[in-house]
């Protein structure tokens, strides 16, 4: 593995919601949000949004390509946005919040001209694809209150992706889900009882609570990357537990108060499978979570396995 870094530069409409998606995700180093595209030398937010600048909202990203590849980035960036509308994004309407892929390299123009096409002819959209993908330009670090604002102002943020149709959007485009009778069919009678009616392994009576082994947790429905061994411990309980997922984007948690009790559910992201709960008696000095899991949830992928299962990228959490 090298240290070498690159830039990656996106334009997906208003770049308050376009920092959360790559933020905290393996090899993403660091995200700033600015303009770039125009003519004139370091433009305030009212000159852009007054679309006579020439510039659009953009996210500039520093990644490590060995733990982030741009094919990664690049399908990332499809999933946030509505690459048919030219005229801007959601409720936000003009030039300044066209989307667009500026590359740094002859290498990324041809990824992200491959991944342009990739999209036309999956059929996933009925109109054309109308993101230009475009050399880099200079970018143009935006206001301060600009940057993070997902973080810095979390219900405003939450509110405003909701309230212009993104959030909805990338549910409706890009949720992977499948329907209840080809999961009957895909998956043993625990793991449907657990990922899709709720349900709960006998602890101390399931696949992993004791598994030892180097290696990854999958999503047993998608594939996607949840947990590494790296992080799990013996919780004590019975079930397979880890101090944080590794890729925090791939898990949703939100509040159950069923059973009379009030938890922190744990759900896959992309599948909205259950997975387990999260609690807070974790080793303290790795952060004070436990991410309780349910086996039936996951499968387990060796580290010497996970080459040839397309998970080869993943071999630097052990090294």
């Amino acid at each position: 593995m090298t240290s070498q870094t690159e830039k990656a530069t996106f334009a997906g409409g208003c770049f308050w919601c376009m920092v959360e998606p790559f933020d905290e995700r393996p090899g993403v180093i660091d995200i700033i949000s600015g303009y770039t595209g125009g003519d004139v030398e370091n433009p305030t937010y009212e000159q852009v949004c007054s679309d006579t600048t020439g510039h659009v909202e953009a996210v500039q990203i520093t990644f490590n390509p060995d733990l982030m590849p741009y094919e990664e980035l690049v399908k990332l960036f499809w999933k946030q946005i509505d690459p048919t509308d030219a005229g801007g994004q959601f409720n936000d309407r003009g030039e300044s919040y066209q989307t667009a892929i500026f590359y740094h390299n002859e290498e990324q123009k041809e990824i992200a001209e491959q991944s342009k096409q990739d999209l036309e002819a999956s059929g996933k959209f009925s109109k054309p694809i109308v993101t230009p993908i475009l050399p880099a330009k200079p970018f143009y670090r935006a206001e301060e209150h600009h940057q993070d604002y997902y973080k810095k102002q979390s219900f405003h943020y939450r509110l405003y992706k909701k309230g212009s149709g993104r959030e909805d959007f990338i549910k409706k485009t890009w949720q992977t889900r499948p329907d209840k009778s080809t999961l009957k069919e895909k998956l043993s009678p625990i793991q449907y009882q657990v990922t899709q009616e709720n349900g709960t392994e006998r602890p101390f009576d399931n696949e992993y609570w004791d598994n030892e082994q180097e290696g990854i947790y999958v999503d047993i429905i998608t594939g996607d990357v949840l947990f590494s061994s790296h992080d799990k411990f013996d919780a004590g309980c019975g079930w397979p537990s880890f101090t944080k997922p590794v890729d925090p984007h791939q898990v949703e948690e939100q509040t159950d108060t069923s059973h009379g009790m009030f938890r922190t559910e744990v759900r896959s992201k992309n599948a909205d499978s259950h997975l387990g709960h999260v609690f807070n008696d974790g080793p303290k000095e790795k952060g004070g979570l436990r991410y309780c899991m349910n086996s039936a949830a996951m499968k387990f992928i060796p580290r010497d396995e996970m080459e040839e299962k397309g998970y080869g990228r993943y071999l630097y959490l052990f090294k």
